[in-house]
């Protein structure tokens, strides 16, 4: 019955994740992808924080390097020995410079590993909130842990 009951909240959290990216997509263009990686990572319950190397990739133009810290507030519990995040980056427009991707985001995050497993997420934010990483990211991770809640992301250049 508690498998069922926290899995149905992570369901949920990944349904509100869809509906507040779908809107921020409204007028934006898919213009790349943002991976991320990071180590080990321990849940604290009721929040954690992670530290990310990320690099923005897009059609004709050198990757972009970032570093990302991710800070939850929710249901967190569980150690994960690695973690890795793919976003499709969306966009008001496709011309893009060096390090455009840096500021803060918000959203919604819902995962559970069990050896391994998945996780959704989504964000909005950087620059005057222009920027939306698409809900439905694929987030794998090695471990044991389950999460869901909101999150913040900061993001900025670096390297990894």
């Amino acid at each position: 019955m508690r498998r069922l009951s926290t899995f149905l909240s992570a369901a949920s959290v990944a349904l509100v994740a869809s509906t507040i990216v779908v809107h921020a997509q409204s007028g934006r263009t898919q213009v790349g992808v943002l991976e991320c990686r990071g180590g080990p990572n321990v849940g604290m319950i009721v929040g954690s924080v992670t530290n990310l190397g990320c690099v923005f990739r897009s059609q004709g133009r050198p990757d972009d390097l970032y570093t990302a810290r991710i800070t939850k507030i929710g249901v967190d519990i569980g150690i994960t020995t690695e973690t890795a995040l793919s976003w499709a980056v969306f966009a008001p427009t496709v011309q893009l410079g060096s390090g455009d991707l840096s500021g803060n985001y918000a959203g919604v995050n819902a995962s559970a590993a069990v050896g391994v497993g998945l996780g959704a997420n989504a964000m909005i934010g950087g620059s005057q909130n222009s920027f939306a990483l698409q809900p439905l990211s694929v987030q794998g991770q090695t471990g044991l842990s389950v999460a869901g809640g909101v999150q913040s992301l900061e993001l900025r250049p670096g390297r990894f």
